[in-house]
């Protein structure tokens, strides 16, 4: 390549795959061989003298696989060890040149590859899905200039300002040292004596405590990039971003309740659920929203850009949405894959840049230095799930674990034994040059006073919420403060916290928790008094696309009636699952064999969207003698779910209890057709919080 030539990379959606499929193995048909190569004849006994002697040092065969069993674990990740991933890639809508020249964000034709890493933040591997947590979302994009990392969360601000502070803000909400308790949980005293002393992480509290922390699936949440970035285009011209990924199945949460049962019946429901829908072709959506700020207009907003527990309101700068990202195949090897990626804030490409965020500054040095130590070495970007598409060349060698094979003398630069190369690119061929930002200031540990409020927000988020969002925040903390053993803790939290935040949520939380109602406080003023953009419940509702329905059947069930609901339910994209007392079929009213799903014993309410009862007069009164069946529906009505009934089915419905008139509830006698398009539109709304009498139900 001439030195000025423009190195040019041609990349579609399975360029990764490519990449990666030269270090597949597939040992279907071969014979079994040690690392070296050699065929093994026998693996089952080790290599001895004389059948009852000792284990001879000389049995390499023995030596290796004991070797290589006892280093298969690497260091889990500090933070978001629990994870699940995919591949899939990314199309931008139309050239957003005129904002950046990022290249991957240039052509609309173009499928860029991308390896989508979701997460819990606080548990260690072994812990369960669906703890009250941030959820990470981090982007891997394989784009042709290099990889992109956007390794974002899925609440748009965090606990912090300073990164200097993450480490305190971890080691406080991790398991206590004295005794590793609890796991996955910020309901005990170091995490809430940290937020009580540190009123920065208000905002953040108010975001965790509330249904964004508890998602109904990975594919049903927001993500953000938390951090103000720049998007710098050809010209060199600079504007603040912020990066946004919506999902397309709409926004969608768990209740606490069963979030908590989900953690002992299937503590791997979130990774389970993403696996499956990537299975069975619904392959999950997401469009990536930008907020693009004019570095003349920042000033004006009112909001600290470079605050990382600041969101600038979608009211203020609308989120423009402008490509997708879509999820379509799963790894082939867990640890490989998801285990071994390694995301990088400091992995950025030409059109994109950094802001002086205090957080995002001490991210770009923490990312790097995580790696070292979780996988070896400082070759762990030549590790295949990590290796980038674009070509790689440079002068660094040796270290652990060295895949590639320099070639020439010259590991220096400058030098003219190799003819100078590898050769510096100029910007116009893709050399990436930083935004030249004029910096000027005394070297100092003061935080600016634009940092400074630490409540307006906060109050601005818990303004925001429907009445119902805002009961289940306040019953959050209850839980979480009710946790804490040391008293003083929960009376500061409430005084020093809450009572900055909202008068009212202060004395509800008070209340539940044995702490006097703190002296009513004026609730801080913000950019805008509320936020409608950050309540879930007003986000459109218009699909059940992917929705799991429990349908309780026994010997009996009207087959009819069944297959109407479940041709609907197909219709809209849903699932239906046919629960019975046990697996492989149930005889229908006509003597139809129906095949079942799930037994009972092996799941529950608290893993399906809504729940239908067919008819059959048989089946019903089955049903009705089953407790299992009856605390299915129970379960479903205090959880706030659509529950469906046609014909004798909503017989079961009385025999709850249940007042078939109440929200949520579509009981006809006539027949599943004449409750569809009913039972549909129940789903959709997720929840009916209008339901008044879902404490009095014993499930």
């Amino acid at each position: 390549m001439s030195k000025t030539e423009t190195q040019k990379v041609s990349i579609d959606e399975r360029s990764k795959d490519q990449d990666l499929a030269r270090n597949r193995s597939d040992g279907t048909g071969q014979f079994l061989t040690t690392d070296q190569g050699i065929r093994v004849e026998h693996t089952d006994d080790s290599l001895r003298a004389g059948t009852r002697g000792p284990t001879l040092l000389e049995d390499f065969h023995f030596r290796e696989k004991m070797m290589r069993f006892d280093h298969e674990r690497i260091p889990e990740r500090v933070v978001h060890a629990r994870g699940a991933a995919a591949h899939g890639y990314f199309q931008v809508y139309e050239s957003q040149a005129k904002y950046t020249k990022a290249a991957f964000l240039q052509d609309p034709s173009q499928k860029t590859p991308v390896f989508v890493r979701f997460s819990t933040v606080a548990g260690s591997r072994g812990s369960a899905d669906t703890a009250r947590d941030v959820r990470g979302f981090a982007v891997k994009f394989y784009t042709q200039e290099g990889n992109f990392d956007l390794v974002g969360n899925n609440i748009p601000v965090f606990f912090i300002q300073d990164g200097i502070k993450f480490p305190d803000v971890v080691h406080a909400v991790k398991p206590e040292p004295h005794h590793e308790m609890p796991q996955a949980a910020s309901a005990h005293d170091s995490f809430w004596d940290f937020v009580s002393l540190v009123p920065e992480t208000a905002h953040m509290v108010m975001w965790i405590m509330s249904d964004r922390a508890i998602p109904r699936s990975y594919r049903m949440m927001e993500g953000f990039g938390v951090h103000t970035f720049r998007f710098v285009n050809d010209k060199g011209v600079s504007r603040f971003v912020k990066f946004h990924w919506k999902p397309v199945l709409g926004v969608h949460s768990l209740v606490w309740d069963e979030s908590q049962k989900l953690g002992g019946k299937d503590p791997d429901y979130h990774r389970r659920d993403l696996w499956e829908a990537i299975e069975q072709g619904d392959f999950p959506e997401y469009e990536l929203g930008v907020q693009i700020i004019e570095e003349a207009d920042a000033a004006k907003l009112g909001v600290e850009l470079l605050d990382a527990t600041k969101l600038v309101p979608e009211e203020l700068v609308p989120v423009q949405r402008i490509g997708k990202l879509t999820l379509n195949r799963n790894p082939t090897n867990y640890f490989a894959e998801t285990e071994q990626v390694a995301y990088c804030t400091a992995n950025i490409v030409p059109g994109i840049d950094f802001t002086d965020d205090p957080l995002m500054q001490a991210r770009l040095f923490s990312y790097l230095d995580t790696q070292l130590s979780r996988l070896g070495g400082p070759n762990f970007t030549e590790i295949p799930i990590n290796r980038p598409i674009a070509p790689v060349h440079n002068h660094q060698q040796d270290g652990f674990h060295r895949q590639t094979i320099n070639t020439g003398r010259a590991n220096y630069h400058p030098n003219s034994l190799s003819g100078g190369c590898p050769m510096m690119a100029s910007t116009r061929q893709g050399g990436f040059a930083h935004f030249p930002e004029k910096v000027a200031g005394e070297k100092t540990r003061v935080r600016s006073q634009s940092f400074a409020d630490h409540f307006s927000q906060a109050a601005m988020f818990f303004r925001s919420m429907s009445h119902p969002e805002q009961q289940h925040i306040i019953e959050a903390l209850r839980f979480e403060l009710g946790k804490v053993e040391i008293p003083e803790i929960r009376k500061r939290v409430i005084e020093e916290v809450l009572a900055k935040i909202d008068g009212t949520l202060a004395a509800q939380v008070a209340l539940g928790v044995g702490v006097p109602a703190p002296k009513a406080v004026a609730s801080p003023k913000s950019v805008i008094d509320a936020s409608p953009a950050l309540s879930i419940e007003s986000m459109p509702k218009t699909s059940i696309k992917t929705r799991r329905i429990a349908a309780l059947v026994a010997d009996g069930v009207d087959a009819a009636a069944l297959q109407e609901l479940q041709a609907e339910m197909k219709r809209q994209g849903a699932q239906v699952k046919v629960i019975a007392k046990h697996l492989g079929t149930v005889t229908a009213a006509g003597g139809q064999a129906i095949p079942v799903d799930k037994s009972a014993n092996t799941t529950a309410s608290i893993e399906y969207d809504a729940v239908f009862v067919p008819g059959g007069a048989v089946s019903v009164e089955t049903l009705k003698r089953d407790g299992d069946a009856r605390h299915f529906i129970l379960e479903a009505y205090r959880h706030y779910k659509a529950i469906g009934a046609s014909k004798e089915g909503v017989d079961l419905l009385k025999a709850c209890g249940l007042d078939t008139g109440a929200p949520g509830i579509v009981a006809d006698p006539g027949g599943a057709g004449t409750v569809a398009t009913a039972f549909v539109d129940a789903i959709k709304k997720h929840r009916h919080w209008d339901r008044k009498d879902t404490e009095s139900i014993p499930a």
